[in-house]
C-alpha cells in the first residue's frame, strides 16, 4: 500500500514533467488515501486548493505560453464536429410541464445558482452537475434549455456520440477540451445521449477505453469550478457507470405525461395559437394521447393545426386530421 510520502514523490515527478493528467490522478488518489487514513482536514484543504487552482487556470494546463485567443482558435477548430450548438435560451421555468417533485428540485437548483455568492460566503458546496433521465420526448432537453435561460448562460450542446465514435483513443482528450472551453467561457455543457459512454463497451479494439474515459470524466467532475454547469441527459441510465452516477449532484427522472399534464400541454398550445376547436372532441383526443410523450403530442397537434389552416384557410382545428396524426404517430413508435 502506498504511503503519503509515495504520493508526494509521484506528485513532484509528474509536476516537474508537466504531466497534468497523471498529476491530477495522483492528487485524487492522495485525497482518497487521506480520507481513508482519517486525515480529513488535509484531504479537504488539498481538494479546495486543487479546485481553486484549476479554476484560475480555467483548465488551460500547467504551463501556458500562448494567449487565450490562441487556445480558443485551436478549440474551435478541433471541436467543431463535436459541438452541435452554442446558443442562448429564451426558455423559462414556466415552459416546463412535469411532476411537482421535479419542479421543486429545478426551482431549488436555479435559486441556488442565483444566490451562489451568498452560499460561497457560508462555505457550502454548490450543486453544478445534473442528470436528466427518462423516455424519449419527455422534456430532458427542454429542461436543460430552461436552466440555461433562467441562469442567463450560454449552453454548449455536445454531440457525445460523435466524440465516442471518433478516433477511439482520443475520446478522453476531446471531452477534456470541451470542459476547458466551457470553463473559459462560463458556459453550460449539455451532454445529450449521455449513455453513448456505455456503448464504448461494444468496441472490440480496446476494452480499457471505457475505463479511461470514465476516469477522465470523474476527474473533470471532481475539479469542476462551481460556476461551470454540466447537464447530461439519457434514455438508458442503466448503461452509465455507477461511479459516474454518484458524481451527479442531482438526478431527476422525467416521465411520460399524466392525463392532467397532457391536457395542460394541449390547452396551452391551443390557447397560444388562438385556434378554435370543438371542446368535447378535443377531450376525447386527449384520452387518445395517453402513453405518448410530450414531444409526440406537441408534434401531432402542431402538424394538425398547420394542415387545418392550409386546407381551410382559417384557424379552426380539424380534429379528424389530428386523430389521424395521433394514430400514425403510434404506429411509427411501435416500429
Amino acid at each position: 500500500m502506498l504511503t503519503q510520502f509515495d504520493f508526494v514523490k509521484e506528485i513532484a515527478k509528474y509536476g516537474l514533467e508537466n504531466d497534468q493528467e497523471k498529476l491530477l490522478k495522483t492528487l485524487g488518489e492522495l485525497i482518497e488515501h487521506s480520507k481513508k487514513t482519517k486525515k480529513i482536514n488535509f484531504a479537504l484543504q488539498l481538494q479546495s486548493i486543487l479546485k481553486e487552482s484549476l479554476k484560475e487556470q480555467k483548465f488551460s494546463g500547467l504551463m501556458k505560453v500562448e494567449s487565450n485567443n490562441y487556445f480558443d482558435r485551436e478549440d474551435e477548430k478541433d471541436l467543431k464536429e463535436f459541438i452541435l450548438e452554442k446558443i442562448t435560451s429564451d426558455y423559462s421555468f414556466q415552459n416546463i410541464i412535469c411532476n411537482e417533485d421535479v419542479k421543486e428540485e429545478l426551482s431549488f437548483f436555479i435559486k441556488e445558482h442565483k444566490l451562489a455568492d451568498i452560499i460561497r460566503q457560508l462555505e457550502l458546496p454548490i450543486s453544478n452537475k445534473i442528470l436528466f433521465h427518462g423516455p424519449s420526448g419527455c422534456g430532458k432537453t427542454l429542461a436543460a434549455y430552461i436552466l440555461a435561460g433562467e441562469l442567463d448562460k450560454m449552453i454548449y450542446v455536445v454531440n457525445l456520440g460523435a466524440i465516442v465514435s471518433s478516433k477511439l483513443g482520443e475520446t478522453s482528450k476531446n471531452i477534456t477540451k470541451i470542459f476547458k472551453k466551457a470553463a473559459r467561457e462560463d458556459c453550460i455543457i449539455f451532454f445529450d445521449e449521455f449513455d453513448s459512454l456505455g456503448k464504448i463497451r461494444d468496441y472490440s479494439q480496446d476494452h480499457g477505453e471505457m475505463k479511461r474515459v470514465v476516469n477522465t470524466i470523474l476527474q473533470l467532475f471532481d475539479y469542476l469550478p462551481q460556476d461551470t454547469l454540466v447537464i447530461a441527459a439519457t434514455n438508458q441510465i442503466n448503461m452509465l457507470d455507477e461511479a459516474l452516477l454518484r458524481r451527479f449532484d442531482l438526478i431527476l427522472k422525467l416521465e411520460l405525461p399524466t392525463p392532467q399534464q397532457t391536457e395542460e400541454l394541449i390547452m396551452k398550445i391551443l390557447k397560444q395559437s388562438h385556434f378554435y376547436y370543438a371542446d368535447t372532441i378535443v377531450k376525447e383526443l386527449i384520452q387518445d394521447c395517453d402513453g405518448l410523450s410530450f414531444y409526440s403530442i406537441q408534434k401531432t397537434l402542431g402538424n394538425a393545426m398547420k394542415k387545418s389552416f392550409l386546407n381551410n384557410q382559417d384557424k379552426t382545428l380539424d380534429t379528424d386530421v389530428w386523430k389521424s396524426l395521433i394514430s400514425s404517430e403510434r404506429r411509427a413508435l411501435i416500429k
